[in-house]
């Protein structure tokens, strides 16, 4: 198993690596206007990683992909003291201009720590600012057919998962319109083990095709300045869900991670207004009514 665990370590990493440039070059492709700026970084206690960021684009106001490699001593928080880990992964958030154009967030890693078993863990999410129905279809047809290529019980298992990981406690409403979230994911063979890094593979590779139809229907749509308005008070919601709940930045900032690069998913604007409330049956009302009951989409 460690010799497996090696290779999975290894090709991971290759992997995430390669959907860091795939998924970037097609995003500037998308954006038409602006290029990714990197960043590579080093972390004082091992590995490092590549930080794109794209500001100010005609599609993405802002727009992070990360990929990261690090290891040494586990965080007295997650082990005893002794135990060292190695993660590999890449991370992304988008933030549209266009309040018509959801944000988008998407991450695939794998991790290990001595003694213990190798996992995975990832997903993605859609986080519209109106609700599209046709776009939310898509957006799980798309996921539901890369899961059930390797297992029909885990597109229902992780989109139940989604739903109740990036909840809102304190606002009593899900961060988004879910997608799937899974997290932990081993076995206790080496053929099970493979199986699960195939379809880590094959849902990391449905996020372009998941996201950028919805893009590219929506990113000539006019809007308005309420519209603006109502997107930048959603944009909060998604912040207080980062800061306050996120395992991912928790565990970035436990282990001496890199501050920029963890906290890349925020939004460059959002606003907090004292008890704001959308207009009953208004378009921000029907939003707000599948976020406070997430639907079953497919």
């Amino acid at each position: 198993m460690a010799e497996i665990q090696y290779s999975l370590r290894t090709r991971a990493e290759t992997l995430f690596r390669k959907l860091q440039d795939e998924i970037t070059a097609a995003l500037e492709i998308l954006d038409g206007s602006e290029k990714f700026f990197q960043e590579t970084w080093e972390r004082p206690g091992g590995g490092g990683g590549q930080t794109r960021i794209l500001k100010e684009g005609s599609v993405f106001e802002k727009a992070g992909v990360n990929f990261s490699a690090v290891h040494g001593d586990a965080p007295e928080s997650t082990a005893e003291n002794g135990i060292t880990f190695f993660a590999t992964g890449i991370s992304l958030v988008l933030h549209p201009r266009s309040p018509k154009i959801p944000t988008v967030h998407a991450n695939f890693r794998y991790f290990e720590q001595t003694n213990q078993h190798a996992w995975f863990g990832g997903g993605m999410d859609l986080t519209p600012y109106y609700l599209d129905e046709e776009d939310a279809f898509h957006f799980h047809r798309t996921i539901k057919t890369a899961c059930d290529k390797h297992d029909p019980s885990y597109y229902p298992r992780f989109k139940k998962w989604c739903d109740e990981y990036f909840y809102i406690k304190h606002r009593e409403e899900t961060r988004g319109i879910g997608g799937i979230f899974f997290d932990n994911l081993s076995a206790p063979t080496v053929r099970e083990l493979e199986n699960i890094f195939a379809f880590v593979e094959d849902a990391a590779y449905s996020f372009l095709p998941a996201y950028v139809p919805i893009v590219e229907k929506h990113r000539d749509e006019h809007y308005t300045e309420d519209e603006k308005h109502w997107q930048l008070l959603r944009r909060g919601r998604y912040v207080e869900f980062n800061l306050v709940y996120d395992r991912g930045t928790r565990f970035g900032l436990e282990t001496n991670g890199r501050t920029e690069s963890i906290l890349m998913s925020l939004p460059t604007v959002a606003r907090w207004e004292y008890d704001a409330h959308p207009s009953p049956g208004s378009p921000e009302a029907k939003l707000e009514a599948v976020l406070k009951n997430p639907r079953e989409w497919i």
